[in-house]
């Protein structure tokens, strides 16, 4: 068996920030991949294309486009497997309505956008990091998202396992806002051992519960327990409003009930969620905030100014949502 075979490829890797989303992915525990080719994400399928066949129960689907694409990580994920897709540009646009369906079925699973300069077609092979609104508005309706944004390979590893993790806490579609630069970069790469990585899983109902509701919460913190299909419990899912059953309940009375829902259990628990970094920030006179690949560049502005006796601080955004508004 070669190593390329283990779903942890431990030790010090040269490997670009796509190959390591990808490595994050299958060392987060995803075993299903579903997308569609396009630059500059292209190579994230490509490694996943490598590697997920040779894991054991690992699959790997190149669909007709990104609508399939984002349809199938969903219906995967109710089939009990941690999915993953990844896009750029108009391929994110075309993941936008089925994303909003993950949010509406509290489905975990992971987005990753390599963003590139747009719109439209735009410009493939430059970067851009334009797609921060649309990660958390593109969708139609009300509701909220979790959003990362590496700034290095390194982080491109770390941050897909970050982001498996919380999709699975808070069952909501999770995404990796990464982009062109960071994407493409080739640098020095830690993975540690498989017994060293945190692993989180999606709350499960008790075996035979006859009571199991499907959207009902047990524990006060607006996030049910997930039944998957198959496994006996009887479960019901729809696009529509619909009660903690998950039927149908098209009236304004069970919208004011779960829209909220939705939208609570990450607000309520933004405090968590929001990661951060700052330094030189207590005594700034002024202070440059940026994330992504521009980061690495406006800390190094930072020293400079730091040097010239200029009082400049440096905020990082890691989650760029929810906004790490209170800081």
């Amino acid at each position: 068996m070669s190593e390329y075979d283990s779903p942890v490829l431990t030790g010090k890797h040269f490997m670009s920030g796509d190959t390591a989303v990808a490595e994050g992915g299958l060392a987060g525990g995803c075993r299903f991949f579903a997308g569609y080719p396009i630059t500059p994400a292209t190579e994230v399928a490509e490694r996943m294309a490598e590697r997920l066949p040779k894991i054991e129960e690992g699959i790997y689907i190149q669909m007709e486009d990104e609508i399939a694409s984002m349809n199938a990580i969903l219906g995967a994920s109710w089939g009990g497997k941690k999915s993953m897709t990844s896009t750029s540009g108009p391929g994110f646009s075309l993941m936008m309505e089925n994303l909003g369906l993950g949010v509406m079925l509290e489905t975990p699973c992971v987005l990753v956008n390599v963003q590139r300069g747009g719109p439209s077609t735009g410009l493939p092979t430059l970067v851009g990091q334009q797609d921060v609104m649309q990660a958390r508005w593109g969708s139609h309706g009300d509701y909220e998202i979790i959003a990362l944004s590496p700034s290095s390979p390194q982080e491109c590893f770390d941050f897909t396992i970050d982001a498996f993790n919380l999709s699975e806490i808070y069952r909501v579609p999770t995404l990796v806002l990464t982009d062109e630069t960071v994407g493409h970069m080739y640098e020095k790469v830690v993975i540690p051992e498989a017994d060293k990585i945190k692993i989180d899983n999606r709350p499960r109902p008790t075996p035979g519960d006859k009571n199991y509701l499907p959207y009902a919460s047990i524990n006060g913190n607006g996030i049910p327990p997930m039944a998957l299909a198959g496994e006996g419990f009887r479960i019901h899912v729809t696009g529509l409003t619909h009660d903690e059953r998950g039927y149908p309940a098209v009236n304004a009375e069970m919208q004011h009930k779960m829209v909220p829902k939705l939208v609570n259990k990450i607000k309520n628990n933004a405090d968590k969620i929001c990661r951060y970094e700052e330094k030189n920030i207590d005594d700034a006179d002024i202070v440059i905030v940026s994330f992504g690949c521009s980061a690495r560049i406006a800390e190094w502005a930072m020293h400079i100014a730091r040097k010239e006796k200029k009082k400049v601080g440096f905020f990082r955004l890691i989650t760029l949502w929810p906004f790490p508004e209170k800081r």
